[in-house]
């Protein structure tokens, strides 16, 4: 049996109709996780050429949609190591001194943070939360919000991390620390500190 008989056996499945089945839901997904409107067209547009280009060794263990969830989560990867190759190293040490002033020279915060009181789940599902996690993940160098998306948002394990990234251990802890000191205090300003207006929403 060939290809197209294959397929022709699973007429929702036909590559003609991915756009229309699939081609919103890798769309967000991708976004979700890329914060870029063209990077996430261009990941998804790779993505069904990528498909295409290997449909002959689809052999129907898992779903269509899953099968293109996961060319398009190794596409991501893909992104996130390229775009941390790019960073100049000159872009780093800005980032590093606006974290430096949320601490005194003890290490400790100036500004003590809140108690959030919030459920993650929730928050992650919610989409102007979403819009301003992004804004701060911008804020940061390429390899602090790469570490930080990837294991918080892609789910990646560290080990995985370090090799995407090309750091040691050591490293990736320091990234994802710095990281997570400055989008707390950023998430803080722009989203926490009007969290009694946003009970409603």
């Amino acid at each position: 049996m060939n290809t197209q008989q294959s397929i022709s056996k699973h007429s929702n499945e036909n590559p003609e109709k991915w756009v229309d089945l699939y081609g919103d839901y890798l769309y967000r997904y991708a976004l979700y996780r890329v914060y870029e409107t063209t990077v996430a067209e261009d990941l998804v547009q790779e993505t069904f050429l990528a498909a295409l280009g290997s449909i002959k060794n689809f052999q129907y263990r898992s779903s269509i949609k899953t099968w293109l969830t996961g060319i398009l989560k190794h596409k991501i990867i893909d992104h996130f190591r390229k775009k941390t190759k790019e960073q100049p190293m000159d872009d780093v040490k800005p980032h590093i001194d606006k974290l430096n002033d949320l601490f005194t020279k003890n290490g400790q915060w100036k500004i003590k943070p809140a108690n959030w009181n919030a459920d993650p789940q929730k928050l992650y599902g919610h989409k102007e939360f979403m819009k301003v996690l992004h804004k701060c993940l911008a804020e940061l160098p390429s390899r602090q919000a790469s570490a930080f998306t990837l294991r918080e948002i892609v789910g990646e394990n560290t080990k995985e991390i370090c090799k995407i990234l090309d750091v040691s251990a050591t490293n990736i802890w320091v990234l994802l620390h710095r990281a997570r000191m400055f989008l707390r205090r950023c998430l803080e300003i722009n989203w926490f500190t009007n969290s009694n207006d946003r009970k409603s929403t």
